[in-house]
């Protein structure tokens, strides 16, 4: 099979699950349709099992990943971090508390490699998952890749509908508030931004205190993106001196790079490489389905659901603290933690939903909106962008 017809099924098979996520507004992910659907094929032998391997896609996705640690670390700017640094820390709690419930419980039953397989992923999205199978096949835990896997496909199915439900109760408090003329303009526009384009108007009205790359060289793609691979080779580079996971350093690069200048806020994104990028990542957590039977997936299923159930346990009583020491709604603060098991889009439609759904005036639907939405969507990238790649990173350590 040529890599262009082996790119192009593959294509084919992420088409079909990102449109099913269209239409059903992200409830069913796009990835656990691929998942599933090339599973499927393969184990039918419709697809042959050298498939990935056949379209070279996966070694795009195995060159981009340090690259894209780095663009990572230039998504939220320090602006927003501190607008939003209650949803920052409540997500924080959340995820400490999530993970050591399942460091807790997981372990005497299951094993403690087990426990680390799943707790990354729980927190987290598809780099969390590359640092996890990564670190378990460089240990020769090849039976456990299944759990990472399956816990990064089913948790969304798990955390939305509870977020829909949690958000819905916030949103009738915020609804009778406003009836009863006791939400103050303070309270419905503190954490208030347009909710259309959050990220991008705060990142329009930041500068970075030091410009060390003049913008106009910042204007080309080229210059971009070699700059953007320097701070993944000195990434990888200071994983080699150091023993610590490339991703912890290419998330400082980021972030430090972003602040001073270096980078543009989501330099892949100006750099017209990440949407390359994430299809580069897809493509490898697709081939680590090739070597997984059903039988494999069947015996870890008990430490699967026990992973997902404690770690969303873990999530809902971090947000419930949180929310005490921040005077937060105890509903919204465990929304705003339960994004770290989908993100964004999920949060976005989610917020869009239940404001729809609640508001009965545009006025209404709009307070909603403009209150829940900032938050979600900071809690979502805290915990999928930076928060669930600093965990995985840590806890492969321990294996």
């Amino acid at each position: 099979m040529s890599p262009v017809t082996a790119t192009l099924i593959i294509l084919a098979i992420i088409t079909v699950g990102e449109v099913v996520s269209i239409r059903s507004r992200a409830k069913i992910p796009t990835l656990l349709v691929v998942m599933i659907g090339f599973f499927v094929l393969i184990q039918t032998g419709v697809l042959p099992t050298n498939i990935i391997e056949a379209s070279t896609f996966a070694i795009v996705g195995a060159v981009l990943q340090p690259a894209l640690l780095v663009h990572m670390g230039t998504l939220i700017p320090m602006k927003v971090m501190k607008s939003q640094y209650k949803a920052v820390l409540i997500t924080l709690i959340g995820l400490v508390f999530s993970v050591a419930f399942i460091l807790l419980i997981v372990p005497p039953i299951f094993g403690y490699s087990t426990g680390v397989a799943g707790a990354g992923p729980l927190t987290g999205g598809l780099i969390a998952y590359l640092v996890t199978a990564e670190a378990l096949q460089k240990a020769g835990l090849v039976s456990l890749l299944a759990i990472p896997i399956i816990v990064l496909t089913l948790q969304g199915l798990v955390g939305m509908p509870l977020t829909s439900i949690l958000l819905r109760k916030h949103g009738l408090k915020i609804r009778t508030a406003m009836e009863g003329r006791t939400m103050t303009a303070a309270a419905t526009a503190a954490e208030a931004l347009p909710p259309a384009n959050l990220l991008d108007e705060e990142q329009s009205e930041e500068k970075p205190r030091r410009q060390l790359i003049p913008e106009r060289y910042q204007q080309s793609s080229f210059i971009l993106l070699f700059l953007v691979f320097v701070g993944g080779a000195i990434a990888v580079g200071l994983e080699n001196l150091t023993g610590v996971s490339y991703s912890l350093f290419g998330l400082v690069i980021g972030i430090t790079g972003a602040y001073f200048g270096i980078y543009p806020a989501k330099v892949l994104e100006k750099a017209n490489g990440f949407s390359i990028a994430m299809l580069g990542l897809i493509f490898i957590v697709t081939g680590s389905l090739v070597g997984i039977t059903i039988a494999d997936i069947t015996a870890v299923l008990p430490a699967v659901a026990t992973i997902i159930v404690v770690g969303t346990i873990g999530l809902i009583v971090g947000g419930t603290i949180g929310s005490k020491i921040f005077k937060w709604d105890p509903a919204k603060g465990i929304s705003v933690t339960l994004t770290a098991m989908y993100g964004f889009p999920g949060d976005y439609l989610i917020c869009e939903e239940v404001s729809r759904s609640i508001g009965r005036t545009k006025e209404e639907e709009e307070a909603i909106l403009n209150e829940i939405l900032p938050p979600m969507l900071i809690g979502g990238f805290t915990s999928v962008t930076i928060g669930s790649v600093i965990i995985a990173s840590i806890l492969v350590q321990t294996i």
